[in-house]
């Protein structure tokens, strides 16, 4: 045998015998596009935090959110206030990235069971995963894909519960992927569902509302002081044959719509009436406001006596919810001690992460 087809061990070297249009194609590895890559799907570091730890922290230290992520907020004040007890029943009402959930696993000590509660199917896997990873397992952690609505079936399983935390902002790793459609600064299907499965989409309610529902649903739900400029130009380009399916077709057509702004103040306009629409068709197609009443309705029925509950607000609708349905049930002898104001995330943390900026934090303790 031709000794040029062995390798030093003697051996054949199979890949010689194969026709060149048969050798495998060497596959480069996927670079790294620099320390600040652009794509969602270039970010290949901040997506595997496991084994990119130093990326990550810079990220962090920057005061962002690394892509794939999400940073949970007022964890000392949120564990401050629950006093989690080894032994006790809990829930985490909204799962998101886990990291609330970690944190109050941990104070429990292997002892007791926390419940979460989910509706996005993509993220809760995940999630779970992870939090397996950590050693956290069914036998003191129960996930269920649920709007936390529904606690009250939840409570048939798990009896009265002791605490309750419910963070009722997007996460940053669905906010940061454009597939989910949830951000105006990248290309993606306007989608804006916290479960892609159920449901209208963002670009199927601008199909089906009117001038006068759009219009109001602009302000209802984010207080937008151009609404009616707005979707009067969004039914304008619906009549052109526009079908507005992206998220940058929106974008533009509210671009458009101001142009008529001073020009040294636009684009900064624009930008803050583009996250005002993107939030209040969130808000609609994910029906936020309804089902956060639900959960704050049905929240006496399923605490303990003396158990404590926690809801972290990022629109002011949502903590005027919270604010007075605590005060009612305040009155009412349900409640026996309420937050006399919300408490703000600290400017260290704010300055660190800067999704934390609106963030409030309200708690109440069951008679």
């Amino acid at each position: 045998m031709d000794q040029s087809r062995k390798d030093n061990k003697g051996t054949v070297d199979q890949h010689s015998t194969l026709n060149p249009e048969e050798q495998p194609k060497h596959q480069r590895r996927k670079r790294y596009k620099g320390t600040h890559p652009k794509s969602y799907s270039e970010k290949y570091k901040e997506l595997q935090p496991e084994k990119y730890a130093e990326t990550i922290a810079r990220v962090i230290q920057k005061g962002s959110t690394p892509a794939g992520m999400h940073i949970s907020i007022c964890v000392n004040e949120i564990l401050e206030f629950l006093q989690i007890r080894p032994g006790q029943i809990g829930l985490d009402a909204t799962l998101g990235y886990g990291g609330h959930t970690l944190e109050m696993l941990r104070q429990m000590e292997s002892q007791g069971h926390l419940y979460a509660l989910d509706v996005d199917p993509f993220e809760l896997p995940r999630t779970r995963e992870r939090l397996a990873a950590q050693g956290f397992g069914p036998e003191i952690l129960t996930i269920r894909q649920m709007n936390f609505s529904n606690i009250d079936l939840l409570a048939q399983e798990s009896g009265p519960i002791d605490f309750i935390l419910a963070d009722l902002g997007v996460s940053s790793m669905q906010i940061d992927n454009p597939e989910r459609g949830f951000s105006f600064k990248t290309e993606g299907p306007l989608d804006l569902r916290l479960n892609p499965e159920k449901g209208l989409s963002a670009a199927q309610r601008l199909r089906d509302l009117r001038v006068d529902q759009l219009t109001e649903l602009f302000v209802e739900n984010s207080d937008e002081p151009h609404a009616e400029v707005i979707a009067r130009s969004i039914m304008a380009a619906r009549k052109r044959g526009a079908k507005i399916d992206t998220t940058t077709e929106l974008r533009e057509i509210i671009a458009q719509a101001l142009m008529f702004l001073p020009k040294a103040t636009r684009d900064e306009e624009i930008k803050k009436s583009c996250q005002r629409c993107f939030q209040a068709l969130r808000i609609d197609v994910n029906q936020e406001f309804e089902v956060l009443y639900q959960f704050l309705e049905k929240l006496p029925q399923v605490l303990a006596p003396g158990g404590r509950v926690a809801i972290l607000s990022f629109h002011s609708g949502e903590d005027r919810l919270v604010k007075k349905s605590f005060q009612r049930f305040f009155r009412e002898g349900i409640y026996r001690e309420i937050a006399t104001g919300p408490i703000r995330p600290s400017a260290e943390e704010c300055s660190t992460n800067s999704r934390a900026r609106s963030a409030k934090l309200r708690w109440a303790i069951k008679a």
